[in-house]
C-alpha cells in the first residue's frame, strides 16, 4: 500500500507522525465502454456546446451556480485564501464513547501508521483509548477537503481513522410518512424474538460474499473461454518514411536554392491584310 499522505497526530503537546492509508477498497467488476462498430474505447471529451468545440484543461474555470444560468468564477486564489484545518494535521477535538456515535455519520476508513520514531507515542495512545474505552474526535483535511473524523482502535493493534459526515449532511427523515407504532401481541413479540435469536450469530464478513460480483466474473470467465473475444484494431496515424522525408525535402530546398531557367520566349507574328507576315516585335539591332 501506499500512503496517502504523511502528517501529523495531535495529542494535548504530544505529537505523533503518522502516515495514512486507505483501510477499504471496492472490488466491483469494472466494465469499459467500446464503439460497437469498431470496438474501440469510447473517448470522453470536455466539450462546449456553445462554441461547439473541444476544451483544453486551461480553458476551464471553478464556478457556482447561485441560481439557474448564473454563476460565480472561484479561482484557486479564492480558495487558497479560505481558512481551513492545517495540511497534514489531525487535530483530536474531544474524547468520546464509541457508542454514543451513530454508525450513520462514518464515510470511510484510513490506516494510521507511526512514523519512525513515534511508536512508544502511537502506542500510548492507543492503550490509553483501550483502557477508556474511548475514540478521539477529529478534524482533518484529506485531499484538500475539511472533513470531521474519529481515530479508534483496531483490533487492538492498529490506530483506525473514519471520517464522518457533519451532522447537517446528514438527513433526519423526518419528511418521511412514518407511521406510529402499531400495538403488538404477546405471542407474535415471542415468536419474532425466538427467530431473531435462531439467527443470531457471531460477525464472521469472510463468510458473506457478493453474489453478484461472483456471477459477473463467472460469465466474463466463460466468454473468455468460449473466444467472446472483441479485439481492438490497432488505431495508427500516419506512417511516414522518415527517409522519404528527407529526400523530398533535399529535393524541394535544391529547387527553391536554383529555380529552373526560363526558355526565351518565342516571337509572335502577325498576318496582314496581304498575306503576309511580319514579327510582332522589331529585331535586335546587329
Amino acid at each position: 500500500m501506499r500512503p496517502l499522505w504523511n502528517g501529523t497526530l495531535t495529542f494535548g503537546l504530544v505529537v505523533i507522525p503518522v502516515r495514512l492509508y486507505a483501510a477499504t477498497e471496492r472490488k466491483s467488476v469494472s466494465f469499459r465502454l467500446l464503439h460497437k462498430e469498431c470496438g474501440v474505447p469510447v473517448k470522453y471529451m470536455k466539450w462546449c456546446p456553445n462554441c461547439e468545440k473541444e476544451l483544453a484543461q486551461d480553458d476551464i474555470v471553478r464556478a457556482y451556480e447561485y441560481q439557474k444560468g448564473e454563476h460565480v468564477i472561484i479561482t484557486d486564489e479564492d480558495m487558497e485564501a479560505i481558512p481551513g484545518p492545517s495540511a497534514h494535521v489531525i487535530e483530536i477535538l474531544d474524547f468520546v464513547t464509541l457508542k454514543d456515535v451513530d454508525p450513520v455519520y462514518y464515510e470511510k476508513s484510513f490506516f494510521l501508521e507511526p512514523q519512525k520514531g513515534a511508536e512508544k507515542a502511537y502506542s500510548l495512545l492507543l492503550k490509553s483509548m483501550e483502557d477508556q474505552g474511548k475514540v478521539a474526535l477529529s478534524r482533518v483535511a484529506i485531499r484538500a477537503k475539511e472533513t470531521l473524523a474519529i481515530v479508534r482502535t483496531y483490533k487492538n493493534k492498529f490506530l483506525l481513522l473514519e471520517t464522518m459526515y457533519w451532522a447537517d449532511e446528514v438527513r433526519t427523515g423526518e419528511e418521511l410518512n412514518i407511521p406510529e407504532r402499531a400495538e403488538v401481541g404477546e405471542r407474535e413479540l415471542a415468536m419474532a424474538k425466538t427467530l431473531i435469536e435462531t439467527l443470531s450469530a457471531d460477525f464472521e464478513p469472510d463468510k458473506y460474499h457478493s453474489r453478484q460480483r461472483e456471477a459477473v466474473a463467472e460469465l466474463i470467465q466463460r466468454k473468455i473461454q468460449g473466444k467472446e473475444v472483441v479485439k481492438q484494431p490497432e488505431v495508427r496515424g500516419e506512417v511516414i518514411d522518415l527517409m522519404e522525408a528527407l529526400r523530398r525535402s533535399v529535393e524541394k530546398a535544391k529547387g527553391e536554392a536554383n529555380p529552373p531557367e526560363e526558355p526565351p520566349a518565342r516571337p509572335r507574328r502577325r498576318r496582314k491584310a496581304s498575306g503576309e507576315t511580319q514579327e510582332s516585335a522589331a529585331p535586335p539591332p546587329s
